[in-house]
């Protein structure tokens, strides 16, 4: 990727060029007030760009997955090369061009999901991965906690 530096505000000002994407899909419903579900995280990655034939089978298979109602949220992500990475390099901020790493892997989306326990989740993410063979899903479990303690 290419390199460039900025500063903090530079990057504040910009307006995202992907928002009101469909791909983005905001929460339907805020954290549940039951403390024995519990939220993970299905990191979905992909080690190659989908046909279009194989895109409409994913998706008319992953879109009854999204509409129940343990799903949370979800969100689509552009391609790796669309990616921008920021760091700090010596004070300052460095705005890389790309994805951080060179990697064959990439991640293609995630969804999060709100259930009873890790097998729970780890069947649906059995169920999703069985839709694109090549895939594969990360479960994590989401961090319950404010930062600052707030």
């Amino acid at each position: 990727g290419v390199a460039r530096r900025t500063t903090a505000p530079e990057i504040l000002s910009g307006t995202c060029p992907f928002a009101g994407s469909p791909i983005v899909k905001k929460s339907k419903r805020h954290r549940s007030h039951d403390r024995s579900a519990m939220q993970y995280a299905l990191l979905i990655y992909s080690t190659e760009e989908s046909t279009p034939e194989e895109r409409r089978v994913v998706e008319a298979g992953v879109a009854p997955v999204l509409a129940r109602p343990y799903v949370s949220s979800w969100a689509r992500l552009h391609a790796p090369e669309t990616a921008t990475t920021v760091r700090q390099q010596q004070g300052e901020t460095l705005l890389t061009d790309g994805p951080f790493v060179d990697t064959k892997e990439f991640l293609g989306g995630l969804i999060v999901i709100e259930v009873d326990n890790l097998d729970v989740a780890l069947t649906v993410a059995a169920e999703l991965q069985a839709l694109r063979p090549s895939n594969a899903i990360e479960v994590r479990p989401v961090r319950d906690e404010v930062p600052g303690g707030g």
